[in-house]
């Protein structure tokens, strides 16, 4: 959900430069701009900057922290790609089509290696590992997922084209 929503930070905390990549801290009282609220993150402007805070850290926002629990069923590694988002789109990586192959191999154990592999709208986009270990942390957190590999590539690269229609019509493509 896309949102504007002033605050002051209740706590200091750890974010994410958009488009960098890189952490910065937020002290607390810092003024805030909620732009987006996707998949358990929040994209904020502070400052002049543009910053990702974790669902983890909800509270320094006044918010509690939202569990994405995937849709039961077969797909659920697909349903917990779903709820990732690049920071700066209010589109998820799948309907982005950033999804490339996504693979399950069981385990002795009886419960499943994932591999996906995805791209990012931009080579250069500096959240690129950020987004690649949040897909991997939600993949990591399904009870049946025992291991998780998500490795970035850049052929093909992506196009506008790849987008599905779900993410078209969020984006107002069509």
């Amino acid at each position: 959900m896309s949102v504007s929503q002033r605050i002051n930070l209740l706590r200091d905390v750890e974010a994410t430069a958009i488009p960098a990549g890189t952490s910065v801290s937020l002290p607390e009282g810092t003024e805030v701009c909620i732009s987006q609220e996707l998949g358990g993150s929040f994209t904020v402007h502070a400052g002049g900057s543009l910053c990702r805070i974790e669902g983890k850290d909800a509270d320094a926002l006044g918010r509690e922290p939202v569990a994405e629990v995937p849709a039961p069923g077969e797909d659920d590694v697909w349903a917990a790609l779903r709820n990732c988002y690049d920071p700066e789109i209010p589109v998820n990586i799948v309907d982005l089509g950033l999804i490339y192959d996504m693979r399950k191999r069981s385990l002795p154990n009886g419960k499943w290696r994932v591999f996906v592999r995805m791209t990012l709208t931009a080579p250069g986009c500096g959240m690129g590992e950020v987004i690649a270990n949040d897909a991997r942390d939600r993949i990591l957190a399904l009870p049946s997922v025992d291991d998780a590999v998500v490795e970035l590539v850049w052929d093909p690269p992506w196009h506008q084209s790849m987008i599905t229609a779900e993410g078209r019509r969020v984006l107002g493509l069509e």
